[in-house]
């Protein structure tokens, strides 16, 4: 086994100016990866010479490191092992294995499940083929830039901005899970080093490449339902610990094979408890942004994009029930205004999680509900129910309906959320969700956590990235990280 660096070690070398080193010699490799056109195709053995019609040539690979291996890391693999021209090259976690059979995701993850899914795929035609572990992602960074030209983060949220912020200075293309971090002050840092740096970048809501969600950007931008004012977003999403009401009180033994203070990172470790982990983490402030950030980035999607909002500047969030203030509620409702800008007027975008939902409209027929998770956009002249995370678009009434004609398609289709990416990488054109936007729809989200946890409505000066007449918001706004975890050391 190879040896592994302490954390002192690995910040050390990674504020080195080696490390600036290695990333200048990586540039040109990454200058290739951005070439097309015909001096690309004359450098490119062509597939056929090499192994048939699925195979791609070395040169053209886009090799990916993994940054995070639980269940969204799992499942991130699954879609980039679906791509020819990409390699899954390296997994870091702290943890070897979680069980989560009582989750969603069901199955095992961690990094040794999932380099073993990763060895099994690429060895069918490589037999060979091993790919790098680490406990800690700081260590791709130290020593193995040279071996991978991306890096897809799929850490819980508390790391996000950590684990995208060391791709991004590395020079290294990034998509993260959404939100893109656990604060605003983060988000923003994000999205403008990227810009600085010239990366491909997308955020993990997956639902941004969906047909349908172009379908409804386009009717209600060619007018099909009206002026829209009014939209409701809502989810059945709750808290995971249905029973905690307050953190846990009592230690377990840390399950074996976890490194359980680096996967707190920027935050002073509890004691541990399987309440924490794995997955259930997004029930604490201090490591997940409850159901709002889990699901705002999916569910405000189509809002933000068909009515091109920017920020709110009033914002209110209530939760649903009492709840310890270290805790994401069991369920919330939440008003975020939107001043008018151009030819458009104000909109408020009203959310709802924990089973709570928005008034049936009369245009509804008695046959119709809402589904347990959707959109509805409310129109001068009708209505418009989606599917959740940019799902399939209805218009009521259906009278109205039968007299909207099919608006002219002016959204590329999406070739899938990944290959945008991996396409962006190669030069194309910048994946539709990149951090740029993705930081808006973070910041909004995150604005909702910022009323509902000072209590306040939040009049939201962007400019100035403060709440007015509510200096509680600022802890929340910038974050606190533990000695050695600051985004600045």
């Amino acid at each position: 086994m190879k040896s592994r660096m302490n954390s002192a070690d690995v910040a050390v070398e990674l504020r080195s100016t080696e490390s600036k080193r290695i990333a200048s010699a990586d540039a040109s490799r990454r200058e290739f990866l951005k070439t097309s056109g015909t001096v690309a195709a004359a450098m490119i053995v062509q597939p056929h010479v090499l192994g048939g019609p699925a195979h791609t040539a070395p040169s053209d690979r886009v090799n990916v490191a993994l940054v995070g291996a639980g269940g969204r890391g799992r499942q991130n693999v699954r879609e980039l092992l679906m791509l020819n021209d990409v390699r899954v090259t390296a997994v870091a976690d702290p943890a070897e294995h979680w069980d989560l059979s009582k989750f969603y995701y069901r199955g095992e993850a961690g990094r040794l499940p999932v380099c073993d899914q990763i060895e099994q795929h690429y060895q069918q035609n490589e037999p060979g083929f091993k790919c790098q572990q680490h406990a800690d992602y700081r260590e791709l960074f130290a020593t193995k830039t040279s071996e991978f030209d991306a890096v897809l983060c799929a850490t819980p949220d508390h790391m996000h901005a950590h684990a995208t912020l060391a791709a991004i200075r590395a020079g290294k293309h990034v998509y993260c899970e959404k939100p893109l971090t656990h604060n605003i002050a983060e988000a923003r840092l994000v999205s403008r080093s990227a810009a600085e740096a010239g990366v491909a970048t997308q955020l993990g809501n997956q639902g941004h490449s969906k047909d349908t969600i172009r379908e409804t950007v386009e009717l209600i931008r060619s007018g099909a339902i009206g002026e829209v004012a009014e939209v409701h977003a809502w989810v059945p999403a709750t808290r995971w610990n249905q029973t905690l009401t307050t953190p846990p009180v009592t230690a377990q033994a840390i399950p074996r094979g976890l490194n359980w203070d680096l996967w707190c990172g920027v935050r002073t470790p509890p004691a541990f408890h399987a309440a924490y982990a794995p997955v259930a983490w997004r029930d604490f402030w201090a490591f997940g942004c409850g159901a709002m950030g889990d699901f705002g980035c999916h569910d405000l999607d189509s809002a933000v994009w068909a009515l091109d909002l920017g920020l709110p500047n009033r914002i209110e969030m209530r939760a649903a029930g009492t709840s310890d203030p270290s805790l994401a509620p069991f369920g919330e409702i939440g008003y975020f205004d939107f001043p008018a800008s151009g030819a458009r007027g104000p909109v408020r975008v009203n959310w709802y999680s924990g089973g709570l939902l928005p008034p049936t409209p009369h245009e509804l027929p008695d046959s119709v509900s809402l589904p347990r998770r959707g959109v509805l956009f409310v129109g001068s002249e009708g209505v418009m129910l989606c599917g959740g995370a940019g799902g399939q678009a209805v218009i009521y009434p259906e009278e109205h309906a039968k007299a909207v004609q099919s608006p002219e398609q002016t959204l590329k289709r999406s070739a899938g959320h990944h290959r945008d990416w991996v396409d962006a990488i190669k030069g194309g054109p910048p994946a539709s969700s990149e951090f740029s936007y993705g930081a808006k729809l973070t910041e909004i989200t995150l604005l909702g956590l910022v009323a509902m946890r000072t209590g306040k409505i939040i009049q939201w000066d962007a400019d100035k990235m403060s709440a007015s007449d509510c200096p509680e918001a600022d802890q929340i706004v910038q974050g606190e990280y533990r000695d050695g975890w600051r985004l600045d050391q």
